[in-house]
Order: C-alpha cells, then sequence, then structure tokens
C-alpha cells in the first residue's frame, strides 16, 4: 500500500524504484476526515498515490473554506512548480484536495469558484462531513435545514457529539462503499443543475474524493 505520511523528493525514480503520485488533502475538520481517510487507506490496496494531510496542524481559525481554498492553491502553485522543474511526467505531478462542508460558513461560492480556477479539486458536503458516513448505514431523506446535529443524531453509534467525531475503521461496513455512493448519487440528482452548490441540502461527493483522490474503487 502507498504510504500516507512521510516525505518525498520529486524527480526521477531511480532504475528499478517506483514514483508515486502525491496526493495532498485540505481538511476542514481536524479529527473525522483525517481519520476518514486513514481508515480507507488502511484496506488492503496499491493505489499508487501517497496521501498526505496538508493542513494536519492547522487552528480553527485556518480552516474556514475559503481559507482552505487560499491555502491550497497557493501550495498548488508550489508543487505545480517544483514538478515542472524537476521535469516530472505529467502524469505524476502532486494533486490537491479540499473537503469542507456547508455547515455556516460564509463565502462557500467563492471558495468553490477559486477552486475550479486554481485545478484545485473539491469534495463538498452539505450540511456536513456526516452525511457522507451516515449514507454507508441507511438513506436519507428530506433536508436537514444545514442543521448538522440533526445528521449526527441519525448516525447509529452511542456516544456525545464530541466523541462521535472520530471515525473507526470498523464503521465502514464490508462492501458498504458501493451502496453508500449509490445513496449520494441519489440524493445529489434531486436537485437541479442551476441550484447553487452551497444550496443543494443534502449533497455529498465525497465519493469523488475516495475514487479519484484516494484511487480506491471500493471497500
Amino acid at each position: 500500500m502507498a504510504r500516507t505520511r512521510g516525505k518525498d523528493s520529486l524527480g526521477p525514480a531511480k532504475k528499478g524504484q517506483r514514483r508515486y503520485k502525491i496526493v495532498h488533502v485540505f481538511t476542514e475538520g481536524r479529527v473525522t476526515e483525517p481519520e476518514y481517510i486513514e481508515a480507507v487507506r488502511g484496506k488492503p490496496a496499491d493505489t499508487g498515490v501517497e496521501v498526505r494531510i496538508a493542513n494536519a496542524s492547522a487552528p480553527g481559525s485556518q480552516r474556514k473554506p475559503i481559507v482552505l481554498v487560499e491555502a491550497a492553491v497557493r501550495l498548488m502553485r508550489e508543487e505545480t512548480r517544483a514538478a515542472r522543474k524537476a521535469k516530472l511526467d505529467e502524469k505524476l505531478w502532486p494533486e490537491v484536495w479540499c473537503l469542507f462542508d456547508r455547515d455556516e460558513h460564509l463565502q462557500i461560492p467563492a471558495a468553490l469558484r477559486l477552486a475550479d480556477e486554481a485545478g484545485v479539486r473539491v469534495a463538498f458536503s452539505h450540511p456536513c462531513f456526516e452525511l457522507w458516513r451516515l449514507l454507508h448505514h441507511k438513506p436519507v431523506h428530506g433536508r436537514f435545514s444545514g442543521v448538522c446535529g440533526e445528521v449526527v443524531r441519525q448516525l447509529p453509534f452511542a456516544g456525545t457529539p464530541e466523541a462521535l467525531k472520530h471515525m473507526w475503521p470498523d464503521e465502514l461496513p464490508e462492501n458498504s462503499f458501493a451502496q453508500a455512493k449509490k445513496w449520494a448519487q441519489k440524493i445529489n440528482a434531486q436537485h437541479p443543475a442551476h441550484v447553487p452548490m452551497d444550496q443543494r441540502d443534502p449533497y455529498t461527493d465525497v465519493y469523488e474524493f475516495v475514487e479519484k483522490g484516494l484511487r480506491v474503487a471500493g471497500y
């Protein structure tokens, strides 16, 4: 399995060595999203990518979507320059993702637009990432009116809201990805294309991050 942490230098790999594509991920949450990534990456697989949590030590003030994207754009530019200078095969150029939620954040449209213009990929959830977790266990009906607490309340686990921020590998039922993706696509399809992303309630496209960012086809 490709590494999730560690450092790597850009440039051609030595003969006989494999060069992994590096995927940098900025997460709004300090606990849930990184632990989800660890859980998924812990499944047996050789995906050909090395995943790095780019803002693991960032304080809460640096985790608002617009600030997150601005940092991701800077890193994207730096990594692209370094890859070009090192004459790295374009297929292996580093990739940058942001995972953030609607919650009650301002400037979501601006953050999405900035990311798109800079080539930064975004996995977005409304009202929050916990919607994607919930879809691993049951389908979702109706709106949440932007209240993440209602999503958390429906999670089939015991514990305080603070404790429920943590994710464990056994939280993901075997072969649950395909069903969660199917349910997510069903709720997403309810929203006409003209409805702005930040107004699509509920909505999540985290499955695209799993498939295209982590290069994991299922778990």
